[in-house]
């Protein structure tokens, strides 16, 4: 690719830095231009005007486009169909090509195959690499040349293939041309408002995810094996938003993972690449199962069950705790991600489809192929998923990762006097000691709505349809 004049197309790669399409331009063209459409496609779908997401993809942007105009660019930020305001500015330009990072999503790829269409109609080339992901599309396959689907095996071939330049940075050294269309429209232009961000100690951009993985690196990464299970305990890292907007390189991450040895957190930034992988090779996983005899499970219909989930009010502390903090924050601890995945599906028996779409709207990092995957995987209907008898006991779980109550009491205030003897259980405790307490089971504090060992064998005849079809 020599053009003249590139155009680089930002969408969730948020920086200035270690950048796969950044880089490309400025090594082939004269004149690169940068830009990002705020796609209403997306946008209009949101149900609240006030969403995080959209609160932090701006902020990152005003960082980022300060970034660019320090290297005499700066960004073009449109609000539209991407499939129209992408060939239009590249027309407005009079760019050669349009150079763009991948994404594996079947929506995104629909979209890109548009703009290329339309550029291409145009006599304007379109260019996407890889960028999110350390390896993609057919780098990692079977010895029998077919993608994976289990975990295990796919982890082994990443890691033999894994080179230094697997994780190099891609330099993005240059000056960049500057445009009178440049800048970055307010958020109220955009029909949306500020959120609390600020309030919940979430700093966007460039700036957020390098304080947070200095922060990491210079001290829990060696410990996050021991303490990335216990939501009481700052054990993990928080980029998981970052990861998501692309504030942050994957590779910078693999790279100190790798030089430091820290297996277990480098092993989550592999199922990130492979989660990608699934969705990129298996799109029928949007709205079906990856094992598709497991669509023929027959779920509750059940409401009220499914709204007192939502709520964290069905009378198990350590799953009420993790919906609240969703709820107040837009973040959930991966250890309670599965927790309360497991338990809509295998203890209130509700389609695993309906957690995600909830998860969906209410993450900041939500990524389809990660929350997808990671339901599929609660449920059982994934790829390299629990066997669908494993089901995670909501009270052990709480016992052995909160064992203190600590992280039940921040976020379940109403239990915050209840001894650790029964802080997982507050059920169990006497009606003299609740009184006592201030906290009634039933009238300050729900009473578990359903019984887990009941549940438990409900769940292994809901399942008999699978082993039937196995």
């Amino acid at each position: 690719m020599n053009a003249e004049k590139a155009l680089v197309w930002f969408r969730r790669d948020l920086r200035d830095h270690d950048h796969a399409a950044l880089s490309a331009a400025l090594l082939e063209a004269n004149a690169v231009y940068c830009a990002f459409v705020f796609d209403t496609d997306i946008l209009d779908a949101l149900p609240n005007k006030q969403d995080r997401r959209v609160h932090f993809i701006h902020a990152s942007l005003l960082e980022l486009d300060a970034a660019l105009r320090a290297r005499g660019g700066g960004l073009i930020v449109r609000h539209g169909r991407a499939q129209t305001e992408i060939p239009l500015l590249a027309r407005q330009l009079g760019v050669a090509a349009v150079i763009t990072n991948r994404d594996y999503e079947p929506a995104a790829k629909q979209r890109d195959m548009e703009v290329a269409e339309a550029l291409r109609a145009s006599g304007i080339a379109f260019h996407s690499l890889k960028d999110q992901a350390i390896f993609d599309r057919d780098e990692v396959l079977t010895q029998a040349g077919k993608p994976f689907s289990v975990f295990t095996p796919y982890k082994n071939a990443w890691l033999k293939r894994l080179t230094a330049g697997d994780y190099a940075a891609y330099p993005c050294q240059g000056q960049l041309a500057g445009s009178e269309l440049a800048g970055v429209p307010s958020l109220a232009a955009l029909g949306f408002a500020k959120t609390d961000l600020a309030a919940l100690g979430i700093q966007p951009g460039m700036s957020g995810a390098r304080t947070l993985w200095d922060e990491f690196r210079s001290g829990r990464i060696k410990r996050y094996a021991a303490l990335r299970d216990f939501p009481a305990v700052k054990g993990v890292s928080y980029l998981s938003v970052h990861l998501r907007f692309g504030t942050i390189s994957i590779r910078e991450l693999v790279r100190t993972a790798w030089s430091d040895e820290a297996e277990t957190w480098l092993s989550e930034l592999i199922w990130r690449d492979f989660y990608f992988m699934i969705l990129d090779r298996f799109p029928h996983v949007v709205g079906h199962a990856f094992k598709p005899e497991y669509d023929a499970i027959q779920w509750e219909d059940w409401p009220e069950g499914f709204a007192a989930w939502c709520a964290g009010r069905t009378g198990y502390p350590l799953v009420d705790a993790a919906m609240r903090q969703l709820r107040h924050s837009g973040w959930m601890h991966n250890r309670l991600r599965m927790v309360v995945a497991s338990f809509l599906c295998k203890d209130l028996g509700i389609d695993w489809r309906l957690g995600e779409q909830y998860f969906a709207e209410q993450l900041n990092d939500f990524d389809l192929s990660a929350n997808n995957g990671g339901w599929q995987w609660a449920s059982s209907s994934g790829c390299d998923a629990q066997p669908y008898f494993r089901i995670f006991n909501p009270v052990t779980q709480s016992e052995k990762f909160d064992p203190e109550g600590k992280f039940i009491r921040r976020y379940v205030p109403e239990l915050a006097r209840v001894a650790n003897k029964y802080i997982h259980a507050p059920w169990l405790m006497g009606r003299v000691e609740q009184e006592g307490l201030g906290v009634v089971i039933g009238r300050d504090y729900p009473g578990p709505i359903v019984d887990h060992a009941q549940a438990r064998e409900k769940t292994l005849a809901r399942y008999v349809v699978v082993k039937k079809g196995g």
